[in-house]
């Protein structure tokens, strides 16, 4: 069955730039891959443990989210789990994300996946996902690019075979996870709480259901395993620290915020709420309506009673850069990068604003910022042709030629690629490590056509 769905994928990728796409604004046949730095850092930081329990390398998982408003989250393509916005911004306590994380953890811990009808054609799942993942993906709080593919048929059809597990599967998995959260010393009574939410859903017809029932089928069997361990469990009743359910809040925030009208963001958070999200949700709300004036009141209340929180600069830099503001933005990305965890999306959005600025005394800056965006996720076609403009306007044209192969393969435009490469390759003195890269390149994109 991956064989039918994804050998129509992969050659219809499309490269858009745009903010952050509502399911509304999104044509019937597409899917689309999302990118925010603090979004990442915090789901990152939950799934650690777990994948560590697990005998997984945390390194070796990868967590992608895919904006889409229906609960969702389903592994697929190796260690790679993908989990809806929706998902995020439904689930109200933070265990019960981390108590999914645990389950589609214990899929992969599994191997589940290899072991699947529909993972035969494996290779096609890979050439999909890296296609997706390389041509890149919208950045909630920044400007880049979003990868979305078409399904050929109905969407929904496309999503839920990503991946249909056996009922047998689940519980192995759940089994799994109720282990990795007893290892982890945490409780499983969130993912008792999301399974009985979905619950929920088994009398709605199929066309209205979520896509997590349909690709994680529910038993008596399976609930009543997990009232069982929580009956028995040491940490049934541990709660999770305040710390991360104000986290949970405050990636629910950012996307009610991005995905909803303005009215809809004040129903979820009044004006008389004065809690950090939901001042954090109407700053993002009023910057999208635009209302830069009040947006930035917002932000800058916030800024004052967290002096030292990267994300909130990071919003304000984004209000500024949209806004022309770019100079002023750039000082607010530098902030956000010097406070953060190392993160591709900050370094990708700092060099972005430092060559929109157009000044020469950046523009060596801006290299080294996008260099070390593309250290921690080379994929990035955006950032390779962001460092290409950098290389190009210094001069450095073998290195030019180079970031533009880079790009042009990622987006698999085999052509473009080996012209950018023969073009690099007599740019540079024989067998130093640029005239490798280039042959390297040369002999990938030779290999694909």
């Amino acid at each position: 069955m991956l064989k039918s769905i994804f050998l129509p994928l992969a050659p219809v990728v499309l490269y858009v730039v745009i903010l952050f796409w509502p399911e509304s604004a999104l044509s019937a046949n597409t899917i689309s891959l999302v990118r925010d730095a603090e979004t990442e850092n915090i789901i990152e930081s939950y799934a650690k443990p777990l994948f560590k329990a697990a005998g997984l390398d945390p390194d070796a998982v990868r967590i992608h989210l895919v904006m889409n408003p229906k609960l969702n989250a389903f592994v697929s393509g190796g260690q790679n789990i993908f989990i809806h916005t929706g998902l995020l911004s439904t689930a109200k306590q933070v265990g019960q994300v981390i108590g999914v994380i645990a389950h589609e953890t214990g899929h992969i811990a599994g191997g589940h996946l290899l072991r699947s009808a529909q993972a035969i054609d494996n290779a096609k799942t890979m050439d999909l996902i890296t296609t997706l993942i390389g041509v890149g993906a919208g950045i909630l709080a920044g400007r880049s690019d979003i990868a979305t593919a078409s399904t050929a048929g109905n969407p929904q059809l496309g999503i839920r075979s990503f991946l249909k597990f056996s009922r047998t599967q689940e519980s192995s998995a759940d089994h799994a996870a109720l282990r990795i959260l007893e290892d982890t010393g945490q409780s499983a009574r969130g993912l008792s709480e999301f399974m009985k939410l979905i619950e929920n859903q088994e009398l709605l017809s199929a066309s209205r259901q979520d896509p997590y029932l349909l690709t994680h089928p529910l038993s008596r069997e399976r609930v009543a395993t997990i009232e069982e361990h929580l009956r028995k469990s040491t940490y049934t009743d541990t709660p999770y620290p305040e710390a991360l359910q104000i986290q949970h809040e405050r990636i629910r925030a950012k996307i009610i915020a991005f995905s909803s009208p303005l009215a809809i963001v004040l129903q979820h958070y009044p004006e008389s709420d004065d809690s950090v999200w939901a001042r954090y949700a109407r700053a993002f709300a009023y910057y999208r309506l635009p209302d830069l004036k009040k947006a930035v009141i917002l932000i800058d209340e916030l800024l004052t009673d967290y002096p030292d929180d990267p994300y909130f600069y990071e919003l304000k830099a984004q209000m500024l850069f949209e806004h022309g503001h770019v100079l002023d933005a750039i000082a607010n990305y530098q902030r956000a990068v010097d406070l953060a965890p190392p993160s591709d999306v900050l370094y990708l959005e700092l060099g972005q604003a430092q060559l929109a600025s157009e000044r020469e005394n950046l523009l060596e800056s801006a290299e080294k910022n996008l260099q070390s965006s593309l250290k921690l996720k080379r994929n990035s076609s955006f950032a390779w042709r962001q460092l290409a403009i950098a290389y190009g306007r210094q001069n450095k044209m073998g290195r030019y030629h180079l970031a533009l192969a880079e790009e042009a393969l990622l987006k698999k435009h085999i052509d473009e690629a080996l012209k950018h490469a023969e073009h690099a390759e007599p740019l540079f003195k024989k067998d130093t490590k640029e005239w490798l890269h280039a042959q390297d390149i040369a002999a990938a994109a030779k290999a694909i056509k």
